[in-house]
C-alpha cells in the first residue's frame, strides 16, 4: 500500500502556494502602481525621474526575487523530506484530513497534475482510511452489512466527517439513525476539485465495484448527497457502469435520491468568483488577485450552472429535494437572493424563475433559518429520512 502524504509534504505545498500566489501579486500589484506613480513624475519632471524610477524598479527586483527563492528553496527541501516519509502523516488525524480536503477542494486538479500524492482519491472510507475494494476488505469494513445501502457524499471541500457535524447538539447522525432502521451507512471521500461529472464516472465505478463485492444482495440502494455531493451523485446514476458477469448494473438497484442544499441550477457565490474574475482582470493593478480567483478549481467552476437537464432522473428512483435558508420562508426576498448563504431554495429543488421543473413529482422539505451547513444533522431532516426511508 503506498504510503499516505505527510504533514511535511503539505507545508511544501503551502511554501509553494505563498510564492505563486501572495510573493507574485504582491510584486505585480506593486509593479502596476508604480508604473502609474513614474509615468506620472515622467510627465512632471521629464527624463530627470528616470535614475529614480530605475533604481526602485532593481530594489524590488531583489527583494521579491530573494523572497522567491527562499519560498522555493524551502517547499523544495520540505518536499524531499516528505517523500523521504518525514513527518506525521496528513491523514492520521482529523485536522490533517480536513486540510487536506479543503486543498483538494480549492485545487484539486493541480495536485493531481503536480502534487499526485496529496491528491485525494475517490473512496469508501472507514475510521479515517480507504476501505480496499476486496472482498476482505469490504467484508472487514461492514460485518453487519444489510441489503440496504445508504450512501453518503460530502459536498465541496468537505469529507465524510462532515457527517458527523453537529452529533453533540443532535445526538445521532442520519446515517446512524438509518442502521437502526436497518441499513447500512456507507460514507465516501472524493477529490471535490475535480470536475462533477468526472467524479461521477468515478462514483459510478466505485459503486458497481462495491455492490459487487457487497456480503450479501443488494436490495436497495439510496444516494444522499450534500451541496455538490448531490450533482456528483446525480450525475453518476447517468454514467453507463459495466457490470461484472452475474451482477446487475448499480443504478437498478437505486430506490431514493436525496440531496441536500445542492445547487442544481448553480450557486450565486461561484457567479460571482466568475464575474469578480472578469473585473479584477481588467486593471493591472487588480490582475493578480483576479489571478487567484482565476486558479479556482474545475469543481468550483461546476457549481456556477450546476447540473441540470443534461442528466436524465432515474425513472424508477424517488427524489427528495431539502433546501434551506437564512429567512424562516422560501420566499422571503433573503432566500430569494442568499439562500442559506450558498445556495439559493429555488436552485436546491431544481425549480427555475418561469416556474420549469427539473424534478417533476420530487418531495421538497424547506428548512428555515438554517445556513448551507446547517443541513448536516438538522432535527427537520432527520425526521424526513426517517420517513422517506423507514
Amino acid at each position: 500500500m503506498t504510503q499516505s502524504p505527510t504533514l511535511v509534504e503539505a507545508l511544501a505545498l503551502a511554501s509553494t502556494a505563498v510564492d505563486d500566489l501572495v510573493v507574485t501579486t504582491a510584486r505585480d500589484t506593486h509593479a502596476a502602481i508604480a508604473r502609474r506613480a513614474h509615468d506620472v513624475v515622467r510627465r512632471g519632471v521629464g527624463p530627470a525621474g528616470a535614475p529614480a524610477e530605475a533604481l526602485h524598479r532593481g530594489i524590488a527586483a531583489v527583494v521579491y526575487g530573494a523572497v522567491g527563492l527562499s519560498l522555493r528553496g524551502a517547499s523544495a527541501g520540505l518536499s524531499r523530506l516528505g517523500e523521504a516519509g518525514v513527518g506525521p502523516g496528513l491523514d492520521d488525524g482529523p485536522q490533517g484530513r480536513f486540510v487536506r480536503s479543503a486543498v483538494n477542494g480549492l485545487i484539486g486538479e493541480e495536485l493531481r497534475r503536480d502534487h499526485p500524492r496529496l491528491a485525494i482519491e475517490m473512496a469508501v472510507r472507514d475510521a479515517g482510511s480507504d476501505v480496499p475494494l476486496t472482498s476482505a476488505g469490504v467484508a472487514a469494513a461492514f460485518p453487519a452489512a444489510t441489503p440496504r445501502l445508504v450512501v453518503f457524499l460530502h459536498g465541496l471541500c468537505e469529507n465524510e466527517a462532515y457527517w458527523h457535524r453537529h452529533r453533540d447538539r443532535v445526538g445521532s447522525t442520519y446515517g446512524e439513525s438509518l442502521a437502526a432502521r436497518g441499513w447500512t451507512p456507507v460514507y465516501l471521500r472524493a477529490n471535490t476539485g475535480l470536475g462533477v461529472r468526472e467524479n461521477g464516472v468515478a462514483l459510478s465505478a466505485l459503486l458497481q465495484r462495491l455492490v459487487e463485492l457487497w456480503p450479501t444482495d443488494v436490495a436497495r440502494i439510496a444516494l444522499v448527497g450534500h451541496s455538490m455531493g448531490g450533482l456528483v451523485v446525480r450525475t453518476a446514476t447517468a454514467v453507463h457502469a459495466e457490470p461484472a458477469a452475474g451482477h446487475a448494473r448499480w443504478t437498478d438497484r437505486v430506490t431514493d435520491i436525496v440531496t441536500l442544499g445542492t445547487p442544481h441550477l448553480g450557486a450565486p457565490l461561484a457567479r460571482t468568483a466568475h464575474h469578480g474574475t472578469a473585473l479584477l482582470n481588467r486593471m493591472p493593478e487588480s490582475r493578480g488577485f483576479g489571478a487567484i480567483l482565476d486558479r479556482r478549481s474545475l469543481g468550483i467552476r461546476d457549481l456556477r450552472e450546476g447540473v441540470a437537464a443534461e442528466v436524465p432522473c432515474l425513472p424508477h428512483a424517488r427524489y427528495r429535494l431539502v433546501s434551506a435558508s437564512l429567512s424562516a420562508s422560501p420566499r422571503h426576498p433573503v432566500a430569494q437572493v442568499v439562500g442559506d448563504l450558498l445556495v439559493t431554495p429555488r436552485s436546491a429543488v431544481g425549480r427555475d424563475r418561469r416556474g420549469t421543473e427539473l424534478f417533476p413529482g420530487a418531495e421538497t422539505l424547506h428548512v428555515g433559518r438554517t445556513g448551507h451547513f446547517g443541513l448536516l444533522n438538522h432535527p427537520e431532516v432527520h425526521a424526513a429520512l426517517s420517513r422517506w426511508l423507514g
